[in-house]
């Protein structure tokens, strides 16, 4: 599915081909989404950013899309994802870039401004607060926290299971998940599930769709990832340990001008509300700190007037 006045290439970075969409002229705005999504989850966005004065750019991050899927599990850990981002800004003839991101992409886009304060001039968050490293390893204080609980997140790191669920029925799966994380369920009312459940066996399957996802859309998110696969994108949550060895030292603020957004419902503020509320502690230039109401996860998407909104009004307070 095209996308009107967005155009797509390839671009090589950190050794890798990043398919990326793209729209307008200007300085550089990355637009990086998560899981499980593509360039496509910003379509509402390369408009308004490009009428703006800002060449818009949004990559399918590795293994998703028509960007370069690496078969290594270690391939998809955030400090390899980091260096496709800061190598995307200098193939695209920029110095600098305002990065924004969602979801998986929200700690990618806070990584790159963290250890690239000299590349990333302004950051912007979607759904997933700042964190600064912690102090204990990941996985194992996962483990501890859900012990005797499903958890998607421990659910997908074995790999080959949770490829198997999506993949028996691509279009189902991501009909089940993109409605189950969208403002419209009430993720309390959702039934229990054990530590060895699967993902979406007693996930009821949504008779309708939400007004935020069109049945094309659909389509164009299942012709993806039958086409790719998923386990470039689960791998993601199989390299929080590896991430965590790598960043040993990291700095925990970040100064650079920086915004976030989330919605009311979703289901990841709730998760990480210590975090959403110690992170001006963190984030020194927090210009913009919204929860938009009666949205869930899917905060570009569900929301997209209020979302620009929100990148417009930063970009015109950090540009003038």
């Amino acid at each position: 599915m095209s996308w009107p006045g967005v155009s797509q290439r390839r671009v090589a970075t950190n050794g890798i081909e990043l398919n990326v969409a793209e729209a307008g002229n200007g300085p550089l705005v990355l637009l990086l989404h998560g899981f499980p999504e593509s360039w496509y989850s910003w379509r509402h966005q390369f408009e308004p950013i490009a009428k703006a004065g800002y060449h818009v750019v949004a990559p399918d991050m590795r293994g998703y899309g028509k960007s370069d899927k690496p078969h290594e599990i270690e391939a998809y850990n955030q400090v390899e994802v980091r260096k496709d981002i800061i190598g995307l800004i200098d193939a695209l003839g920029y110095d600098e870039a305002v990065v924004i991101g969602h979801d998986w992409g929200a700690p990618t886009a806070w990584a790159t401004a963290l250890h690239h304060n000299d590349k990333v001039r302004a950051v912007g968050a979607l759904s997933v607060p700042f964190m600064p490293r912690s102090p204990v390893p990941p996985m194992a204080a996962m483990r501890e926290m859900f012990k005797g609980q499903f958890f998607y997140q421990l659910y997908f790191f074995e790999p080959g299971v949770a490829e198997a669920e999506f993949e028996a029925d691509i279009r189902m799966a991501l009909k089940k998940f993109l409605v189950m994380a969208g403002g419209e369920t009430d993720l309390t009312q959702l039934p229990p599930k054990g530590p060895d459940d699967d993902m979406f066996s007693s996930l009821p399957a949504p008779e309708t769709l939400p007004a935020w996802l069109s049945e094309e859309d659909l389509d164009f998110y299942t012709e993806e990832f039958t086409r790719s696969g998923m386990r470039g994108p689960l791998n993601y949550y199989r390299n929080h340990d590896l991430a965590w060895k790598l960043t040993e030292g990291a700095p925990e603020h970040i100064d650079q001008p920086a915004f976030f957004i989330g919605g009311l419902k979703d289901g990841v503020i709730m998760m990480a509300a210590e975090a959403y509320q110690a992170m001006p502690n963190f984030v020194r230039d927090l210009r913009i700190n919204e929860l938009i109401p009666d949205i869930g996860h899917w905060t570009q998407q569900e929301a997209p007037e209020k979302t620009n909104e929100i990148i417009l009004r930063f970009l015109k307070e950090i540009d003038g």
